[in-house]
């Protein structure tokens, strides 16, 4: 499957912001989905994870309560719905997938095989 993220911007904190991953090359349902985030100097951090079909959702304790993550299937999409965004959100937002077919468990970072190229966001004080 390949992946691409879009939909990231300069937004001012306390905004919101909505990224996207299209995925294509297999359908979405077979894939455990998750958003990650790498700031510079800092290591690739969970942000939110999603289920083969949207059931179960998880989020890193820094997103909780302010990041929404939802997929459709029948357009092989993913999106990250951010609210009340903060400068330390600032990153490039990753989205990946992992191969988990009618899975309903959080998959380890190392578990993520498929990755798309990022997408920036900016967060202005």
């Amino acid at each position: 499957v390949q992946l691409q993220a879009s939909g990231g911007g300069l937004v001012q904190a306390g905004g919101s912001l909505r990224v996207s991953c299209l995925a294509s090359g297999d359908t979405l349902r077979n894939y455990n989905m998750g958003w990650f985030r790498q700031a510079p100097g800092t290591e690739r951090e969970f942000v939110a994870a999603i289920n083969w079909n949207g059931i179960r959702t998880w989020y890193g304790d820094s997103v909780k309560g302010r990041f929404t993550i939802s997929r459709d299937n029948a357009k092989n999409t993913v999106n990250l719905q951010m609210n009340s965004l903060k400068a330390e959100d600032a990153a490039v937002y990753y989205c990946a997938a992992t191969y988990d077919p009618l899975g309903g468990r959080l998959r380890p970072i190392d578990e993520y095989k498929y990755w798309g190229q990022g997408t920036q966001v900016t967060v202005s004080s």
